[in-house]
């Protein structure tokens, strides 16, 4: 069985040859040299003979600005983004962490009602255009070796999370909520309107599914909050996805403990990037125990302990997640990003594992 049907088989919970072992790469991708890199993620999974599973490999839709210039000032150490509209300008400002080398939003550009009319304005002169020409090259290349799995949403993200995290923030969008919830909810009803368009247009391509890079935690987000503003969009997402035969995939990388039970009614196939203790706060385990069995789970080795342990635990962990697991569409992973400084040799270590169990 090749990777493309192995992983959507397990998705599925239909029979597999074997469970998929599949990592996330992410931000130890980024500290591999320039050369490596070069050559792709494809190539470098194929090696270490995983199941290529390419997590947002691409986004199939572009948003165009209009009526909207985006102007960006830079230094070493900051960085300003300035959207300008006829009707307010908004400004976002980022700082450089050296530990993480990136820069981090430390000022989210809406902070008032007025703020909103201007966000609602950006997305009601933006246009959804196809952007499918990458993905189909790539996928004529890789073919039946990988499975790619590109991101919706208009900023990969349900509306009310991409406020969240990037346009207004935790502690203001709660209180706006309750301040002026007319106002934040006319705008976010406009957000939604362009990720729909890039679901609609999405479903028209060739891929077998698609993720959204919701990183929901309890952290940022109450369950009442996802309830009434996150899952109508999920579902409405799932529906159009399922209408056309293809997968959805939330990415969940945070304190979900308390946001499983309503995750489990939504219209999703999978949940990837579950994060056990201290990435996250709900073993994989007990994250079955709540899911209905048809929704599928993708991860379940925690990056930390990942990146600490030695090869023989960090096979020891592998090995009791393909023994938990068995019996429910599964694919073996780390969760959420793989840090900086993972052993290649664990990789290598969890691929004989995985093979040798159906040798």
């Amino acid at each position: 069985m090749q990777s493309r049907q192995r992983l959507l088989n397990a998705i599925r919970g239909k029979e597999t040859d074997r469970v998929p072992w599949s990592p996330f790469l992410a931000y130890y991708w980024e500290s591999l040299p320039k050369d490596v890199q070069a050559r792709g993620q494809f190539e470098y999974l194929k090696e270490m003979g995983a199941d290529p599973l390419l997590r947002g490999s691409h986004q199939l839709t572009r948003c165009v600005y209009h009526n909207c210039e985006i102007h960006e000032t830079a230094t070493t150490q900051e960085k300003a983004v300035v959207y300008t509209t006829p009707v307010g300008a908004l400004t976002e400002r980022y700082v450089y962490s050296a530990s993480g080398d990136t820069f981090f939003l430390v000022d989210h550009p809406v902070e008032n009602a007025e703020q909103f009319k201007t966000l609602q304005y950006i997305f009601e002169h933006m246009t959804i255009e196809p952007n499918m020409e990458a993905f189909e090259r790539d996928l004529a290349y890789y073919g039946d070796d990988a499975l790619m799995i590109p991101v919706i949403g208009a900023t990969c993200k349900t509306a009310f999370q991409s406020m969240v995290e990037h346009w207004v923030g935790t502690v203001n969008l709660t209180y706006e909520l309750y301040d002026e919830p007319e106002v934040v909810e006319e705008c976010l009803a406009v957000m939604q309107e362009r990720d729909d368009e890039t679901v609609k247009i999405s479903i028209n391509s060739a891929a077998d599914g698609f993720i959204f890079w919701e990183d929901s935690s309890t952290t940022n987000i109450s369950p009442s909050f996802f309830e009434k503003y996150t899952m109508p969009e999920v579902d409405r997402w799932g529906e159009m996805i399922h209408g056309a035969g293809k997968l959805l995939i939330h990415h969940a990388c945070g304190h979900i403990r308390d946001l499983v039970p309503l995750m489990a009614q939504t219209k999703i196939d999978a949940i990837e990037s579950i994060s056990p203790p201290p990435t996250g706060n709900i073993s994989l385990q007990d994250a079955a125990k709540m899911l209905p069995g048809n929704i599928a789970l993708i991860g379940g080795l925690e990056p930390v302990r990942l990146l600490n342990e030695s090869i023989e635990q960090v096979c020891s962990d592998a090995m009791e997640l393909l023994r938990d697991m068995a019996g429910r569409p599964y694919v073996l992973a780390n969760s959420d990003s793989c840090p900086p400084g993972v052993e290649y040799d664990k990789f290598i270590a969890i691929t004989k594992l995985v093979r040798s169990l159906n040798a």
